[in-house]
């Protein structure tokens, strides 16, 4: 009998974004939302769970957001890159079967497949399987809701309208479990659900029982077609994702090989090939097997293994070296193979600038640099013990050794070079329109104030950095966002910078 788990992840656009170790983790258990814009209206599209306790839901105007919410922070949305992460996320689920697929049908309802026929015995039984499933889906920040069902239609609805977080529907029991959820969960278009609600059919028993001319008559197929897959009386196919590339690499010979040069030489080829496909996927080789076909139908196996995780060609064809003495060609080699057996994730590093014995590979890249491009076109950045954000970033020679840690708060990813005089209207000391340019911003919303003193042990600074600043994170009603400071000093305010 064919098993399906649906899985809900109704935040997953936020829960992305402050993943441990994400950009925006400081933001966790704030009020935070995606904003995207259609057809000149910025809306909601995901909000995390202290947003919703606010009131704010996905579709939601961003303007009635910040009035329900005065606490919400908002970040853009980015589809592309939330369907990538589920894609990823589809794959990194690959643990409990080798079937699962991203939910692609559903929207900023964001969900995943995973096919269990065969597969829960191996985790103790459905409910243990769903179980462990939930546990590490929220250990790694996702909220989630899942079920298990005869048929996706009935896992779908489970998961997102059924008791608790795992649901288990027994086998051939969903008419009798999923009769009392509403019609939403047939995973009906918006209007179709609206117009249902509006007609008094509330309730998937209510819906069953009408009869199916009078509902192909005023919503077409779509209705029938659902209850349908729902109790598993038509097929819902699903696309799995694809297996991915293997970690192999083959090469072929026109003619027999078997002097020893000739096979370290391919040898090489081969781990140049393996090298891009690791590298694609970040992957370094723990083990490779190295396997040639001899011409009289002999096969000859070589194996390597390694401490950490390589994937640079040079180093590991001397590994594979050294087995090669003595080889057997018998009448020629007609074929080699390359299998990555083993292995791990390998981020990308500058091994060429790593300190070495025999000299120093960077101040000597440096000194090429520079001579080609001037002394000032290389340099690093390193952080000054200062709270003034123009001067907090000093260049040093690259080959400085870092020092220092860079502040953790929320700034701007772009500064002015110098502060700029700017004209704002204020309400109750909060700033309400901006005038630049001969432009008048009104102020959707404005965050703060944040005092930043002065430095008073740098007498010579000039104006505005010789008093304290209260600045500001403000939002105009095209969206756009800046970071102003009204100065203690003379009382005037300026322009800093701008997010996004």
């Amino acid at each position: 009998m064919k098993r399906i788990i649906a899985l809900s992840l109704p935040l997953f656009a936020t829960d992305r974004l402050t993943r441990p170790g994400k950009r925006l983790d400081a933001l966790r258990k704030r009020p935070l939302a995606t904003v995207a814009r259609a057809g000149g209206r910025a809306a909601v599209a995901a909000a995390n769970a202290a947003a919703r306790a606010a009131g704010v839901v996905p579709g939601v105007a961003a303007a009635d957001a910040s009035a329900l919410c005065p606490g919400l922070a908002t970040v853009p949305a980015e589809p592309d890159s939330d369907r990538e992460a589920l894609e990823s996320l589809a794959e990194w689920c690959r643990r409990w079967s080798p079937w699962t697929a991203p939910d692609r049908e559903s929207g900023n309802d964001h969900g995943l497949w995973i096919d269990a026929s065969g597969c829960a015995h191996l985790f103790g039984g459905e409910k243990a399987m769903l179980d462990d499933v939930v546990a590490a889906l929220e250990g790694l920040g996702f909220a989630v809701r899942a079920a298990i069902a005869d048929t996706p239609g009935a896992a779908w609805a489970a998961a997102r309208f059924g008791d608790g977080k795992a649901m288990v529907v027994p086998e051939g029991a969903a008419r009798q479990l999923l009769a009392g959820l509403p019609v939403a969960a047939l995973r009906l278009p918006p209007e179709t659900v609206a117009t249902l609600r509006r007609l008094g059919v509330r309730r998937l028993d209510d819906l069953m029982a009408l009869p199916r001319a009078p509902l192909a008559a005023r919503f077409g197929a779509v209705v029938a077609r659902r209850i349908d897959q729902l109790l598993g009386r038509i097929p819902e196919p699903l696309s799995a994702l694809p297996p991915q590339e293997p970690l192999f690499a083959r090469l072929a010979f026109a003619e027999p090989i078997g002097r020893t040069e000739d096979v370290a030489a391919a040898v090489l080829r081969l781990l140049n090939v393996l090298a891009k496909r690791l590298e694609r996927r970040g992957l370094g080789a723990r083990s490779l097997i190295l396997r040639l076909f001899r011409v009289d139908g002999g096969v000859l196996t070589r194996h390597v293994g390694t401490a950490a995780p390589v994937r640079t060609p040079g180093h590991l064809a001397r590994l594979f070296a050294e087995g090669l003495d003595g080889l057997d060609a018998g009448f020629g080699i007609e074929a080699m193979t390359m299998t990555a057996a083993a292995a791990d994730p390998l981020g990308a590093r500058q091994t060429d600038m790593e300190r070495r014995p025999e000299g120093a590979a960077l101040p000597l890249l440096m000194d090429r640099l520079a001579r080609r491009l001037g002394p000032a076109a290389a340099w690093r950045p390193l952080p000054r013990p200062t709270h003034l954000p123009e001067r907090l970033c000093a260049k040093a020679a690259p080959t400085a050794e870092p020092g220092g840690a860079w502040p953790r708060r929320l700034r701007p990813v772009r500064l002015l070079p110098r502060p700029e005089p700017i004209r704002v209207a204020e309400v109750d000391g909060r700033p309400a329109r901006l005038y630049r340019h001969g432009e008048t911003l009104a102020v959707a919303r404005a965050e703060g104030p944040e005092r930043i003193a002065a430095e008073w042990w740098h007498a010579a600074l000039p104006p505005p950095a010789a008093s304290w600043r209260d600045y500001w994170r403000v939002e105009d009603e095209r969206g756009r966002r800046w970071w102003l400071f009204r100065d203690g000093g003379d009382g005037r305010w300026y322009l800093h910078g701008g997010f996004g």
